[in-house]
């Protein structure tokens, strides 16, 4: 049977994942050689595109020789390819890699379309990829099993301070990577960015801006085992920038592979120790599946969780160096996963019909 690799869809993260479809997709075309890339475009239709399709190819929209599929939910659902003679064929796959990184490919959204279509996934289930996606709801979530994050609250246009001095970085309630995040230096610029940011209009996270604090990121995959990569510490491109900012993880040609970084990183003693600590705990409270990277904040002794990525970029593949790691078998790893421990399967156990023999008339319950 066929693998598809999904990647792009509406979303800021569109092109970056194409970036990563792109390398899965290859690297199947190489070690499987039965795969087929699945275009989702801007505009939330999904395409079939020929092998060996370069990145250069979505420039002007489609690559040359794609064809239109259709996702149909149900019993029977799954792709289908739209054929010319009026009956539509069957794409029949057998799992699906997704590399589809923030917006409904990365809140739930995809993941319950595809376990309605009784299509086996890579990577989150709906419920582990919205908490995911929702930097209030994660953060509520560290706090509840004593996982250090710091302070955050909702603004809103009515806030008029904050039980945190500043400066502060603002974040997309729903978003991922760093798109869309501003650091400001007081509650008035802050509440005057949710007008004039669009990423904010779903809802905007504050947080104290701390600048003496530096990045630190872990994956974890979770078949066959619970396993951890090393830890890196992305490096920015610019030193006089606040953030690390989405140029410095994506821009260089294979998303987050060629971002600069420090791997594995130098850190105090015992450090290390901690990060892989609550990333093991955050694997379970988070529900984590597939692949997914955690991003710490850290000092020389403090350490804070920031976020969670549940579809990272390239899969951070480039951290499973310690025992090295193929691309190839983490590819293989997150197609036995979606076929031996499917995200979600509906049951209507328990809707025997007792229920409705009981029940009168409802015109008269009505009347």
């Amino acid at each position: 049977m066929t693998v598809g690799v999904l990647f792009g869809g509406p979303t800021p993260e569109h092109d970056i994942s194409i970036l990563t479809g792109l390398l899965a997709l290859h690297e199947l075309e190489r070690s499987k050689g039965d795969v087929q890339g699945i275009y989702w475009t801007k505009t939330g239709a999904f395409y079939a595109v020929p092998r060996g399709v370069e990145a250069e190819a979505f420039l002007g929209g489609l690559p040359k020789g794609s064809s239109e599929l259709t996702l149909r939910l149900g019993d029977a659902g799954g792709f289908f390819a739209n054929a010319r003679m009026g009956k539509d064929r069957s794409i029949d796959l057998e799992a699906v890699v997704l590399a589809t990184h923030g917006g409904p490919g990365e809140d739930g959204s995809l993941q319950a379309a595809l376990d309605l279509s009784g299509v086996n996934y890579s990577g989150p289930t709906v419920a582990g990829a919205a908490l995911g996606m929702d930097k209030w709801s994660f953060g509520a979530v560290m706090v509840a099993n004593g996982i250090p994050t710091l302070p955050r609250v909702l603004l809103d246009a009515a806030t008029t301070s904050l039980p945190f001095d500043g400066p502060y970085i603002l974040k997309p309630r729903f978003g991922g990577s760093s798109i869309g995040i501003d650091v400001v230096a007081d509650v008035a610029t802050a509440t005057a960015r949710l007008s004039s940011n669009p990423h904010f209009a779903l809802g905007c996270v504050v947080e104290p801006y701390r600048s003496d604090l530096s990045d630190l990121q872990i994956a974890v995959r979770t078949y066959p085992t619970l396993d951890l990569s090393a830890i890196e510490r992305p490096l920015r491109r610019d030193e006089d920038a606040e953030i690390l900012d989405y140029r410095d993880k994506y821009v260089g040609g294979e998303g987050m592979v060629s971002a600069p970084r420090e791997l594995p990183a130098v850190m105090p003693e015992g450090q290390a120790d901690a990060v892989r600590l609550y990333t093991t705990r955050i694997a379970e409270v988070a529900s984590v599946r597939g692949v997914a990277r955690i991003d710490f904040l850290a000092s020389n002794d403090e350490l804070f969780v920031n976020e969670i990525n549940t579809i990272p970029g390239s899969l951070s593949k480039h951290l499973f160096i310690d025992p090295p790691l193929a691309f190839a078998q983490l590819l293989a790893d997150l197609i036995t996963e979606a076929l031996q421990r499917p995200a979600h399967r509906y049951s209507a156990a328990g809707a025997d019909g007792l229920v409705l023999r009981k029940a009168t008339s409802i015109a008269s319950k009505l009347a």
